[in-house]
């Protein structure tokens, strides 16, 4: 082989399956070229963390009223136009005050915070996209589980099965944004809407995850009775008990549309469930 193949690396984490050469950085804004090898350069490296409720995650029906040390990276492989958390999903490391904080440190500040408030039972990965660097929800999860803690994963799910299989057995919760269901709205959004239905089917088979779903409802994009409808009976078939949140778009990053009528979210979260019976709405006042 010439000089150039033998300098280029594959990633293989994602559909999008970066090929780097030294220096250079992933579509992720986290993954790049190190030593011959793609590796995860945000690994560890924190940009955000905040004791948080389970259901701000969110998690329904997953231990109630306990709460979270939550952390977050920088980067994501979506390019999502209605990102809330653009500030720290949408840049790379240059772009964002980080500090480094180790599976170790991290486990230990949240046996901290357990000592100092009882209802604190684990760790979530959230904020930016957590499996850009799976390699650190794994290890995070090992020490947690030796703890006596839970790991909780908030993720897009637009990741390769064999990740899937690497992270599965160390996760105890997890909500998987399912932003749509049609593989054109997901182009839309950077990612493969076949990968996150594989993400989803793996961690609901999965006897130790608690798996909830999320559904983000953005006008004129996703908002039609036919996709809910077709989207809640998928669900159905890869587990009927599980919870499908419906919430609510707010105008962020791109997209300056105004934020979905209620009566939408809660229109279609009645279409979700005639066929899954739990469904909740969220970002919307109740009926």
């Amino acid at each position: 082989m010439s000089g150039l193949e033998t300098a280029v690396a594959a990633c293989g984490i994602c559909p999008h399956d970066c090929k780097l050469g030294p220096g250079q950085i992933g579509r992720c804004k986290a993954r790049g070229w190190l030593n011959g090898r793609v590796e995860a350069l945000s690994y560890g490296r924190i940009t955000s963390m905040a004791i948080d409720p389970v259901e701000k995650k969110p998690l329904a029906r997953w231990m109630p009223g306990r709460m979270l040390l939550s952390v977050g990276s920088y980067g994501c492989n979506l390019r999502c136009p209605f990102c809330q958390n653009y500030g720290i999903s949408q840049v790379g490391e240059g772009d964002v005050p980080w500090r480094e904080v180790s599976a170790r440190d991290l486990v230990e500040l949240t046996i901290e915070s357990r000592e100092r408030d009882p209802r604190v039972v684990g760790i979530a990965h959230t904020y930016n996209e957590p499996l850009i660097a799976w390699e650190y929800v794994r290890d995070v999860g090992l020490l947690a589980h030796g703890a006596g803690l839970a790991n909780v994963l908030v993720s897009n799910g637009c990741v390769q099965s064999w990740v899937v299989d690497e992270i599965a057995p160390v996760v105890d919760a997890a909500n998987i944004d399912l932003k749509g269901f049609t593989e054109d709205y997901y182009r839309w959004c950077g990612g493969e809407l076949s990968a996150v239905k594989g993400c989803i089917e793996r961690l609901a088979a999965e006897d130790a995850c608690h798996l909830e779903v999320t559904c983000l409802v953005v006008p004129g994009k996703n908002d039609s009775a036919a996709e809910m409808r077709k989207l809640a009976e998928w669900l159905a078939t890869v587990d009927p008990g599980i919870t499908l949140h419906v919430t609510r778009y707010f105008p962020r990053w791109k997209m300056s549309a105004g934020a979905t009528p209620v009566s939408v979210v809660h229109n279609l979260a009645d279409v979700a469930r005639e066929v899954l019976p739990n469904v909740v709405v969220g970002n919307v006042p109740r009926r």
